[in-house]
């Protein structure tokens, strides 16, 4: 296998890909891995040792032999959205659909066992690894996962692009490009992370297959000519990448915008300060949702931000706060703080959920906690800079939402979150956007109608329909359709001997998910209901896995009705134990009615 010299000690060594190692002073930071046959020619390299392999992606033929990189030493660093198809791959493959699927990822081509990994690279910083500094560029295309690194080496950026690109007008593979059933997400992805390459000024590509491209620009710019040609064969209209990452804000007025390119949609309040503030920020400049629900299916990035600078003076996003916990509005928190220093402000109920996701038994939770600077409480007004912002609860599309208002150039501004479609009257029906999983109540959107009354505002901005004018009609609208929907509720469920309100349980257990250490104690809290109208017994117990102990036993309170009181129990399992998704079960009875085992908890036992 030969040695190719690309630039002043850096090398192409041509294994299942192209591994390229970056030498000083003996010691080589390897990008991909392959095989590991590398680490045979290492005096080929002028190296002693590997200090560090940075992944551009998670594909076998990239790390296969990555065992021998953890054998000699190296540290082991890999894009973050894709770090479980590396260090637990063997879960990916207990849990990946294998029939009736719809999703097209390839993610099945990745390693067959579990490494160990150091840790993640830092996009959109500079780290320096071994003796290079190296720049971590978010370019999802082959993968949705996927990073490109850029180094300066005698005056030349080099561009490590793993298989962004395979050479000019060419991918390495277009199979790769389909995410989901009968859709091309990767190529519209691809499309946009060579303008965010380009706008990098890379002088050398070295792609993970092919040869190196002394002329990217040109390469560049005829494989953006042929994707545009393979996606407008499958469109009605041309599609235009161009526009959508040159101009991805809409103006709303002078200091708001609105991110016309995000799932879901985030709004930018801009200060004369310079800084500006963030309603929600998901999955920026999306190239599509990927149907499946594993971390590397879901990646935040930030190539809008870099026309907020350019277009309207931001020198920093300096808060952020979301309508609700759903992904789609706060997947790109974490990454914000990071990159932007980003604050993250909430209403306390939905930082709750956002601090601690793993508490509650919801969909659309994020992956990870997401940190709260600052918890706003309910109806308080809180000043940034010129404005003043106020959260006021919002059920209905879920109990943690908030409804964010403030007034900017001159109108009053509400966002809602996704609580109603505001499409009424535009040849659309209103939906109000209701999910019972999310813990909708019956009363909800009669509630919210009430606030909207309340609060008068002249346009409404919402997570997945355009901004909506807002007049006396359309909120006389809102409150018949809140009627409706609870009228149409109370006409189907049996609340007068039963009252569950619309979630059809009474008992909650928290957290849902825990980890805890064998032989060590746990504790859960159990909220319970009593759906009749008179006072009654509510009791609980909990019901656990053979030879666990769970103390009290039972507890038992006396409850009015159509209220709820909390339990605090304490289970145990056995020393030596080790199980993954352990069942907790609550056993609920209200006076003399069993309900019988209505919630349960998952515990892993470490």
């Amino acid at each position: 296998m030969a040695v190719t010299r690309v630039a002043d000690g850096v090398h192409l060594f041509r294994d299942t890909c192209n591994v390229y190692a970056l030498v000083r002073d003996r010691e080589a930071v390897l990008i991909d891995f392959g095989d590991g046959a590398v680490l045979d020619h290492l005096d080929d390299l002028g190296a002693d040792r590997v200090t560090d392999v940075l992944l551009t992606h998670h594909h076998r033929d990239q790390a296969q032999g990555l065992s021998r990189a953890v054998a000699h030493g190296a540290r082991i660093w890999v894009p973050p959205s894709e770090r479980d198809l590396f260090d637990r791959v063997d879960v990916h493959w207990q849990h990946r659909a294998l029939t009736n699927y719809y999703d097209l990822r390839q993610d099945r081509f990745s390693l067959l066992e579990p490494v160990p990994v150091t840790g993640t690279v830092p996009e959109y910083r500079t780290r320096r690894f071994g003796g290079f500094d190296v720049l971590t560029l978010p370019t999802p295309g082959h993968t949705l996962g996927s990073e490109t690194y850029l180094v300066d080496v005698g005056g030349r950026r080099l561009a490590f692009t793993g298989d962004l690109i395979f050479g000019p007008g060419k991918v390495w593979s277009a199979a790769a490009l389909q995410w989901s059933y009968n859709a091309i997400e990767g190529l519209y992805a691809t499309v946009l992370s060579l303008y965010e390459l380009q706008a990098r000024g890379p002088d050398l590509v070295l792609p993970a297959h092919g040869e190196p491209i002394a002329e990217p620009r040109p390469a560049f710019d005829l494989l953006e000519l042929r994707l545009r040609a393979f996606a407008d064969s499958r469109r009605d209209e041309p599609w235009d990448p161009r526009d959508q990452y040159d101009r991805p804000f809409e103006v709303l007025s002078s200091h708001l915008l609105r991110n016309r390119t995000s799932f879901a949609t985030s709004y930018v309040l801009l200060s004369d300060t310079g800084n500006a503030l963030l309603i929600d920020y998901g999955l920026d400049m999306i190239a599509g949702l990927p149907v499946g629900d594993d971390r590397s299916s879901r990646r935040p990035w930030l190539p809008s931000l870099g026309r907020l600078r350019r277009d309207f003076g931001v020198d920093r996003v300096e808060v952020a706060m979301p309508t609700h916990y759903h992904d789609d509005h706060v997947a790109g928190f974490n990454l914000l703080r990071e990159v932007e220093g980003t604050q993250i402000w909430s209403e306390r109920a939905v930082a709750d959920v956002l601090v601690a996701p793993n508490r509650y038994d919801l969909p659309c939770l994020w992956y990870d906690p997401i940190p709260v600077d600052r918890v706003l409480d309910a109806g308080l007004a809180v000043r940034w800079h010129e404005y003043e912002l106020t959260a006021y609860p919002l059920p209905g599309h879920t109990l943690y939402a908030v409804a964010i208002a403030f007034e900017v150039d001159g109108r009053r501004v509400v966002a809602t979150g996704d609580q109603q479609s505001t499409t009424w009257q535009a040849g659309e029906p209103e939906i109000l956007n209701l999910q019972y999983k999310n813990r909708f109540r019956i009363d909800d959107f009669v509630a919210s109608a009430e606030l909207y009354r309340k609060l008068a505002p002249q346009l409404m901005i919402s997570g997945h329909w355009l901004p909506r004018e807002v007049d006396d009609a359309y909120l006389d609208h809102l409150a018949v359709k809140g009627a409706e929907l609870a009228r149409l509720h109370r006409d189907l469920l049996p609340l007068s001997d039963v009252d569950f309100d619309a979630e059809g349980t009474g008992v909650w257990i928290r957290p849902y998910q825990a980890t805890v250490a064998a032989g060590e104690p746990l504790t859960l809290e159990v909220e319970a209901r009593n759906p009749f109208t008179e006072a009654d017994t509510v009791a609980v117990r909990l019901v656990v896995p053979k030879g666990w102990r769970c103390a009290p036993a039972e507890a038992s309170a006396t409850v009015a009705g159509r209220a709820h009181t909390t339990f605090e129990f304490a289970v145990r399992p056995p020393a030596g134990e080790h199980v993954r998704r352990a069942r907790v079960g609550a056993d609920y009875t209200v006076g003399s009615c069993r309900f019988g085992q209505q919630a349960e908890a998952l515990v892993d036992v470490t």
